[in-house]
């Protein structure tokens, strides 16, 4: 059993900073890099290109980045673990394997975890009994099954694990959640067990502070954020982990951000419903027994975690077609100008029922006084605004709809009030809608499978 590991945070989300993660490799010493790529909308995004494109339906940042550390990974043996996979891991790791023969490397082993999409399984879990029912609404998927794009599980840590105990130096995954990234060299370098709750909680509670990438080192940072040093070279935070559960967040020295206390925190209330039960695959983690302390220099140490017995359930997130949206704006300059706004959607919504268009939803922001605090937005005197910025959205069933609605927002401009700016890049077009649908399903209808794929 080693000392300690530690694993480094390299992507919150996809579209984070591309070089993060070369950073964590070449700016010190770590053991993992763990890179979290997936949102729920994210696996719906996937799933059109892959329908489109069989080899695609995967972060397609990654072969690029390995490229750019494969070399030092193996050399260093850092092993790297991502839900990058998305809905086709498969092609993921085919692309990999062909960067590195790229780089004449002459041996890498990459570990899948695959099983986590059900989509084409929908009428066998339903006629099992499993009805997927919306954990909001509580209605059945049944009626909407036509209309999903993406249907997965999120799987656990122990997965991963497996395919580490395969020699794995990078493992890609579909749907697993973001703290299974890692909690699972935890459990593969100390020979932790499935019903260790309280040390597996105490990893996921690590997973989690790490999974949003610098979110926790400075990034996004509501305290006293001008303290924050570089952040133009900002560091992604490192789980510096023991065996016993105890785990110090760090960064690199050389790199800019800051580890606190506060940030810390800020970071550990972030997502998450009722603090005494964080459930995920592996365990339900109680975020009210965590205890932090700073070191200084960058380190706090997160310990005394508490946890309890994971559920007989998975969650699933689905996704499926809703209809259309478009969304116009317009911006109104000084004097009056959010009186001349509000004046502009009265018009635009008159005219839209005028012409007896059909919308589920209508809605309005006017961006500089209320976009971000709707209904608390404090209300300003108005030659204290300088512009606003008129930002209608619509949603519907009838694209006909939608597209008319598009047609409306460009003839504000000499028919309506006036000095009216910031129109560009045409009348915009209906995109599809994608909606969420969450889910439970029992751990017996579903068997993560792994994959070993050689070069």
């Amino acid at each position: 059993m080693r000392e300690s590991i530690r694993i480094a945070s390299g992507q919150g989300f996809w579209g984070d900073l591309i070089d993060a993660p070369v950073k964590q490799v070449v700016s010190g010493k770590i053991d993992y890099l763990v890179m979290d790529y997936l949102a729920e909308v994210t696996m719906s995004i996937l799933q059109k290109q892959r329908i489109k494109n069989p080899k695609l339906g995967y972060a397609r940042d990654i072969p690029e980045l390995m490229r750019k550390i494969l070399p030092q990974c193996i050399e260093r043996n850092i092993k790297v673990i991502t839900n990058g996979g998305g809905v086709n891991p498969v092609a993921c790791a085919e692309a990999v394997i062909e960067v590195a023969k790229s780089l004449n490397l002459k041996r890498l082993k990459i570990g899948l975890v695959l099983g986590d999409d059900i989509k084409d399984r929908i009428d066998e879990i339903i006629s099992s009994g499993c009805h997927l029912n919306n954990m909001e609404t509580n209605e059945p998927v049944d009626n909407y099954k036509e209309k999903l794009l993406s249907a997965n599980v999120y799987f656990g840590a122990f997965p991963i694990v497996e395919a580490l105990k395969s020699g794995a130096d990078i493992v890609i995954t579909g749907r697993t959640t973001d703290t299974g990234l890692t909690l699972a060299p935890m459990i593969y370098e100390f020979g932790w067990k499935e019903k260790d709750y309280d040390l597996l909680s105490a990893g996921t509670i690590a997973g989690h502070i790490l999974e949003c990438g610098a979110q926790a080192s400075g990034g996004n940072f509501l305290g006293d954020w001008q303290s924050v040093d570089n952040m133009a070279d900002i560091g992604f935070p490192i789980a510096e982990a023991y065996p016993s559960g105890e785990v110090i967040i760090t960064k690199h020295a050389s790199l800019g951000g800051k580890v606190s206390y506060e940030t810390v925190a800020e970071q550990l209330v972030y997502e998450i419903g009722d603090p005494s039960e964080y459930i995920t695959p592996d365990c339900i983690a109680d975020f009210t027994s965590i205890r932090l302390e700073d070191l200084g220099n960058d380190r706090v140490r997160v310990y005394n975690i508490k946890g309890k017995p994971e559920t007989e359930f998975y969650k699933v997130s689905c996704s499926y077609e809703s209809g259309y949206s478009a969304v116009g704006s317009l911006t109104y300059s000084w004097p009056n100008a959010l009186t001349k706004a509000k004046a502009a959607d009265m018009v635009l919504r008159k005219r839209l029922e005028n012409l007896k268009l059909k919308f589920d939803e209508i809605r309005t922001e006017f961006v500089g006084f209320n976009s971000c605090h709707g209904p608390l937005s404090k209300q300003l005197k108005e030659d204290d605004i300088n512009e606003v910025m008129l930002r209608v959205a619509v949603r519907s069933d009838d694209y006909a709809s939608v597209e008319r609605f598009g047609k409306e927002i460009a003839p504000l401009i000499l028919t309506g009030p006036p000095a009216v700016t910031g129109f560009a890049g045409g009348r915009p077009k209906p995109s599809e809608v994608v909606a969420y649908w969450p889910a439970l399903i029992p751990k017996k209808l579903v068997k993560p499978e792994i994959k070993i794929m050689e070069l």
